[in-house]
């Protein structure tokens, strides 16, 4: 029984549709931590006591800080989904770019921007 070497373009066309709302969804989040990131620079302290004002600008630094963190991760995110979809034009999605193998389906549905299988991604922390 010879293995498989890729995914059939009925596969590529279901994880396509997996990563298309995905992607959907995780560039609606983006678009949400960008406002609140806008939005954040808009609400000035100027009506606040001063006394209060070193507290609230730490405070508004920090959450800021960890926006933009978090909307930095999904813009990762998001360009993991768009090289996945280019995989998937491609016909080179699923294939373990460590050992040459197919990538679980379950693995895929789970995490559809993923590179390596799941021994491949184990070994590396060997």
């Amino acid at each position: 029984m010879s293995e498989q070497l890729r995914y059939s373009d009925t596969d590529l066309a279901e994880f396509k549709e997996i990563i298309l709302k995905k992607l959907d969804s995780a560039k609606q989040e983006l678009n949400y931590l960008m406002g609140q990131i806008k939005s954040e620079n808009e609400n000035g302290t100027d009506d606040t006591a001063s006394a209060y004002l070193a507290i609230d600008d730490g405070a508004a630094s920090q959450q800021k800080e960890n926006v933009s963190q978090l909307a930095a991760r999904q813009q990762k995110f998001i360009d993991n989904l768009d090289a996945a979809l280019v995989r998937i034009e491609n016909k080179t999605y699923g294939i373990c770019r460590v050992t040459g193998k197919l990538i679980s389906k379950e693995r895929l549905k789970a995490v559809p921007h993923t590179t390596q299988s799941i021994a491949a991604k184990l070994n590396q922390y060997k």
